[in-house]
């Protein structure tokens, strides 16, 4: 085999490598029975090394690019043009440049081709690399093909492609150039092809767009196109585009834009029969590469051209059930507050924690509520008690369904319903029913029992490894959702839940006030998220007073930092203070819900920024202080509430009812974060045992690193550790899933067809311009927007306004320092709401796009009344 040229035909994806993403794909593509492919030829990467691999001034401008950032436009610039201009310099030798020569004139020299780079990080499952480098069409003769090969091979370094690779981490030295030849094709209409939908990433619809002339216009953008969607050889839509331009080929080479006559502008490109073919096709296509197709097509008197197909490397993956009826799968990380990827080991735990069905999908847990929303009673219980009450968003898509009415097959009315869709954080079904007497020792009770039983677990722990160990915590998992199941545990949450809800509906309809319940919430007992954050007030209380410590702290970057704090006047009661801080604290993390994520007590300088931001913005006593002024908010908001109540016809048996829920809230609304705070400790716990068997692997060589384990299920690593067996191939390819699952946006609902259904407000009377969410902490508030993505990078003054995408209870230190909140995930419940409630700040939640709408520094109003934010003149 020639190791410089190869025909379509020798191709297939095991020569990847060889021939890059294009040459790969179209090599396949000529294998498939009943697809026409025009012919053609690959120039291996070989000829790419062999006239780049010893160029000395190219290898010295390769490290030049490689050191360089990928906002720095000026240097990709100047240092990519010199690379091409090097490249093109460089003689093709006699030897390729011979065997190119006898391959054209086999398929006809005097004849057109497209010049086409394929790269060897193009056309992957996860990433496209589409687009980066450059495409030449109707070139002909063998010196001008020899001229395109060389521009093609100097594309690999545009300021494009240059700037893609190192956003996503590829090493320019490891990425080589292929060239396709391929003969021209000169089509009445061409177009793109995906085999499923790219706006919905419905999978069972195809969507096509068609022009006139030459379908590199309409990739690139330069053309109008209709556009057909197809499901099961049915057309379901059509788009007629006016097309005023299609781009031509030259008769001597090259290409042309030529205007279309008006009588042929709004005809459609393609006839019904035309666009059903070409839809079979695409789906023979997709059924060989076995995922969705972004295929390049063009028709040429009655027949169809594939030139080329890619993945769509942009779908979010399908949850997978376990039958072939029509699923309903709803996001879990949108509940609680943590839309990353999380990695297997992670994924698994958090599994086994819950009783409810779940599934995953992009490194997310999804649960499938297909079987309540069948059910007449199950679907009134998730759209109007649980996750419709608490994300409209979710409430909306839902409701869309519902009313098609053909997804999901509805039960009779008289069917018994599965149990509510809604569950605490060890899974348990929530019953909304629930109601306890005002009793605060019934909360007590629950947290001593539960701080009883994480020592306990710390004690027995240690003396469990090996295989015994896995089932050690099997079998703690099974004794801790035992004492979840206890009714007091929900039923706490629940009867704060319900009456805030009472105290909001009335108070509106009595006395014409919305969100009253907030204020209730405020500095209410045995929070334990809350006190959180006021603890580390008190922390930079106990630092305030030294300045050498203070001084040090500023330049702290290393995780060993309380080693060295003795040595300072101070530095014992600060190491003293903040190990305190942790060992009440320090499981809690940014994503804590998976096991993996690196914890407080582990990256303790984490929390330093905001100690320090605290003894910087706040005055000695103000943890103290902002407890105490949300109780006395909260008892003056009473005594106002139930005085005007009095007032009304019946007003002392309606102020003895609010006074009643009002003590409900006051007594069990701050257990609410409790349930997650005892399953986050044992997390931890688990973690460091695991992490001690994790080190025993790597003293055996099974591992290289003791995060290795993180890439396997809980069941994965418990064989590993039984059979000191690994299979490491595994573990590597779960490294490089888990790197493209990061990069993806989870949906709050996504159907079993990959549809993704996105939901909308309904909100009356909002202001022109404003951004809606959902209100989940009343008040209104104005101040400077700090978009922040990293709670590390958060660095606050007092009056700023939280922009981010979510905030789970690390975050809370951080709520001290703010006067107010928007997310672009959570919901009623969710623990930013619940501690903006208490901390009495304005909130806004489930703002889609927040923090691309709202930038940096803007002055901007939240409404946490109404549920909307406006952004305001500087």
């Amino acid at each position: 085999m020639n190791s410089y040229i190869l025909d379509f035909r020798e191709i297939d994806t095991t020569k990847l490598a060889i021939v890059g993403g294009k040459g790969a794909n179209l090599g396949e593509l000529s294998r498939i029975e009943g697809i026409q492919v025009p012919e053609g030829f690959c120039i291996t990467t070989e000829a790419y090394k062999e006239i780049t691999g010893s160029n000395s001034e190219l290898n010295v401008l390769l490290d030049q690019l490689s050191v360089l950032k990928p906002d720095n436009r000026k240097g990709i610039s100047e240092t990519g043009a010199k690379i091409r201009k090097v490249i093109e310099a460089i003689s093709i030798p006699e030897g390729i440049s011979h065997e190119i020569s006898r391959r054209l004139e086999q398929l006809g020299v005097h004849n057109a081709y497209a010049v086409r780079s394929s790269a060897t990080a193009e056309d992957l499952p996860t990433a496209s690399f589409a687009g980066q480098q450059d495409t030449y069409l109707n070139i002909i003769g063998t010196a001008a093909i020899l001229k395109h090969i060389s521009k093609c091979w100097a594309s690999l370094y545009t300021d494009r492609a240059v700037t893609y690779r190192l956003q996503n981490g590829f090493d320019h030295k490891k990425v080589y150039l292929s060239v396709v030849i391929q003969q021209m094709i000169f089509p009445d209409v061409a177009g793109i092809m995906f085999t499923a939908d790219p706006v919905t990433a419905n999978r069972k619809v195809v969507s096509i767009d068609a022009s006139f002339g030459l379908g590199e216009a309409l990739v690139a953008g330069l053309v109008n196109a209709d556009n057909y969607k197809i499901r099961e050889d049915r057309i379901i839509d059509k788009k007629i585009s006016a097309k005023k331009l299609a781009m031509l080929a030259v008769e001597d080479g090259g290409t042309k834009e030529q205007e279309i006559g008006l009588d042929q502008q709004n005809v459609q490109a393609l006839p019904d029969d035309a666009i059903i073919s070409l839809q079979r096709l695409g789906r023979k296509i997709e059924a060989h590469f076995g995922k969705p197709q972004d295929i390049e097509w063009c028709l040429a008197g009655d027949t169809f051209y594939i030139v080329q197909s890619r993945p769509i490397t942009t779908l979010y993956p399908v949850p997978q059930a376990d039958d072939q009826e029509n699923h309903v799968y709803v996001s879990v990380g949108h509940n609680q507050m943590m839309t990353d990827a999380m990695k297997p080991l992670g994924l698994s735990f958090f599994l086994i924690t819950t009783s409810a069905t779940m599934r995953q999908a992009g490194g997310r847990l999804f649960v499938d509520i297909t079987a309540l929303l069948a059910s007449p009673v199950g679907r009134k219980t998730l759209i109007e008690t649980t996750i419709g009450k608490s994300d409209p968003l979710i409430k909306d898509a839902l409701l869309n369904i519902i009313e098609r009415k053909d997804f999901i097959k509805l039960l009779p009315a008289d069917t018994t319903a599965p149990g509510p869709g809604k569950s605490d954080k060890g899974g348990h079904t929530i019953d909304y029913n629930a109601q306890l007497e005002n009793d605060p020792a019934i909360v007590t009770d629950l947290i001593r029992i539960s701080q009883a039983s994480i020592e306990a677990l710390k004690q027995n722990i240690q003396s469990k490894s090996g295989a015994d160990l896995f089932d050690f915590i099997l079998e703690d998992l099974q004794q801790s959702k035992q004492q979840l199941s206890d009714p007091r545990n929900m039923g706490a949450i629940v009867t704060a839940f319900n009456a805030s809800s009472w105290i909001n509906e009335k108070m509106n309809e009595w006395l014409g006030e919305k969100g009253i319940a907030d204020t209730f919430s405020q500095s209410v007992p045995n929070n334990v998220t809350s006190e959180m954050g006021l603890a580390l007030l008190d922390l930079a209380d106990v630092i305030r007073p030294f300045p050498e410590v203070i001084a040090y702290l500023q330049q702290v970057k290393d995780d060993n930092f309380l080693e060295e704090l003795p040595q300072f006047k101070g530095g014992q009661e600060t190491r003293n203070a903040i190990e305190a801080y942790l060992n009440k604290y320090g499981m809690r993390c940014v994503g804590e819900i998976d096991i993996t994520k690196t914890r407080w007590s582990e990256k303790p300088a984490t929390l330093i920024p905001m100690v320090l931001s605290n003894i910087r913005n706040f005055e000695p006593g103000a943890g103290t202080r902002k407890f105490e002024q949300g109780k006395q908010e909260a008892r003056s908001k009473e005594r106002e509430l139930l005085d005007r109540l009095k007032q009304l016809p019946d007003g002392e048996q309606k102020a003895a009812e609010t006074k009643a829920k009002i003590d409900l809230i006051r007594t069990y609304a701050g257990y609410r974060e409790y349930p997650k705070y005892r399953l986050i400790n044992r997390y931890f716990i688990y973690k460091q045992a695991l992490l001690k068997e994790a080190e025993q692997l790597v003293k055996a060589g099974l591992i290289h690193e003791k995060e290795d384990i993180y890439y396997l299920t809980f069941e994965e690593l418990h064989e590993v550790v039984r059979t000191n067996k690994v299979d490491y191939q595994l573990i590597n390819r779960r490294k490089d899933e888990f790197k493209s699952y990061e990069k993806l946006t989870p949906p709050r609902v996504i159907t079993s067809d990959g549809e993704i259904i996105a939901g909308k407000y309904k909100l009356e009377n909002l202001p022109t311009g404003a951004i809606a969410g959902l209100a989940v902490s009343a008040g209104k508030i104005e101040g400077r927007a700090r978009v922040i993505l990293n709670m590390e990078e958060a660095e606050l003054e007092e009056g700023d306004i939280l922009v981010t995408t979510f905030t789970d209870p690390s975050w809370t230190p951080v709520f001290v320092s703010i006067k107010g909140l928007v997310t672009e995930v959570g919901g009623l419940m969710t623990h930013g709401a619940v501690i903006a409630r208490e901390y009495g700040l304005p909130a806004v939640v489930g703002v889609e796009n927040a923090t691309k709408l709202i930038k940096d520094g803007q002055r901007i109003r939240v409404n946490g009344t109404e549920g909307y934010i406006e952004i305001l003149p500087n």
